[in-house]
């Protein structure tokens, strides 16, 4: 039984991810802090209440899955939270949730699971973001914790390449989701003006299924245009 981790699986990319691993094959252990909104079920995705930002649960929460028996093969650090405006106007705590849940909760998640993925050869994925590689006016917490959680994929993969894991970031534009709930802004409504969370989960089913050798490290999507709708 080949095993993948998803990381903020109750909705939006994460769940979108876990659907197409398992029509993979692989038996998922999605993470969430609350599945109270999700409807799916399938008897090889199995909720995990988590709440990545508390590191004791989150080791606990990969150790037991690290030590519950299967190939562990596939890790995907999807969750993610982003607050928006001028800089003096976020909170302490929601800077420290950004760092916390963005780029915090990938690296400690990825200590626990890289013996599990040299041994099998696995695949570790990071959902970045296209902020990472631009000026983020109104976005600079946000574009810093992705920048890192690029970065820390990038030399992550020179670290551990010649044991066999290997390391893909995946780095979207606008996604069609409840990410932007809590924003005065989204993406634009029409097809051409978005990504949707199934295109993310296309990258990862991309990332997974080259062949033995070959290593996706970096795939950039956007949509053809670029529209920005103010609520």
């Amino acid at each position: 039984m080949e095993v993948a981790i998803v990381t903020g699986a109750s909705r939006g990319c994460g769940l979108a991810i876990s659907q197409k691993l398992i029509s993979m094959q692989y038996t998922v252990y999605g993470f969430a802090r609350d599945f109270s909104g999700t409807t799916y079920s399938h008897p090889s995705f199995y909720p995990v209440p988590c709440d990545v930002t508390q590191k004791d649960q989150l080791s606990e929460a990969v150790t037991g899955i690290v030590e519950g028996g299967g190939v562990l093969k596939v890790v995907v650090n999807n969750a993610g939270v982003g607050f928006f405006g001028p800089h003096e106007t976020i909170s302490a705590e929601d800077i420290e949730s950004m760092v916390l849940t963005n780029l915090l909760a990938p690296v400690l998640v990825t200590r626990a699971v890289l013996r599990s993925l040299r041994a099998s050869g696995g695949y570790l994925i990071n959902i970045s973001s296209t902020a990472a590689a631009r000026s983020q006016r109104f976005g600079c917490v946000y574009a810093a914790t992705k920048a890192g959680l690029t970065q820390f994929g990038r030399s992550l993969f020179q670290e551990v390449r010649k044991s066999g894991v290997k390391v893909a970031t995946i780095v979207p534009d606008f996604v069609q989701s409840s990410f932007h709930d809590r924003a005065d802004f989204g993406p634009g409504s029409a097809p051409d003006c978005h990504l949707e969370p199934s295109c993310i989960a296309d990258a990862v089913a991309q990332i997974v299924s080259q062949r033995e050798g070959t290593v996706l490290t970096e795939i950039v999507l956007e949509p053809q245009k670029f529209v920005i709708e103010r609520k």
